[in-house]
């Protein structure tokens, strides 16, 4: 048995970018930065991670609606790892997170929520069963 599960919380460095396949089905692409802060030499230090997600389906639609550069988001996915060729016929790797669950935690504009304020049912979105069946040539990036 595995388990391919990853859980982020953190903000979008910018709004997303919405593509679409060749038979027309969105994709959008985002980044959220995590920060994780040390204690070194006592003095302490913030370490920022960036992270690219994928999302499909009508979750992309979401995230093009509802998400902006700043929103803090609660994501939970799966790891996949990419091969493809550049422009200048290098073969080079990504590594994404393919969104299952969003949940939008907060929105431009607004106040932070209080912590152990649930979002509102609107602003949970579950589709995990709703990732479709999309091989490496269906994405257009």
């Amino acid at each position: 048995m595995s388990v391919n599960k990853v859980i982020l919380l953190g903000r979008l460095g910018a709004d997303p970018e919405i593509r679409y396949t060749l038979d027309g089905k969105p994709v959008a692409v985002f980044r959220i930065a995590t920060n994780e802060v040390i204690t070194k030499n006592n003095e302490r230090e913030t370490l920022t991670e960036w992270h690219r997600l994928v999302a499909f389906g009508r979750l992309a639609e979401i995230c093009g609606e509802y998400l902006s550069k700043g929103t803090r988001v609660y994501v939970e996915g799966k790891l996949k790892t990419r091969k493809f060729e550049d422009k200048q016929g290098q073969t080079r790797f990504v590594t994404e997170i393919w969104v299952q669950n969003l949940q939008i935690l907060d929105r431009k504009g607004e106040e932070m929520p209080q912590e152990g304020k649930k979002p509102s049912k609107e602003e949970v979105f579950d589709l995990s069963e709703a990732i479709p069946d999309i091989s490496d040539e269906d994405i257009p990036f």
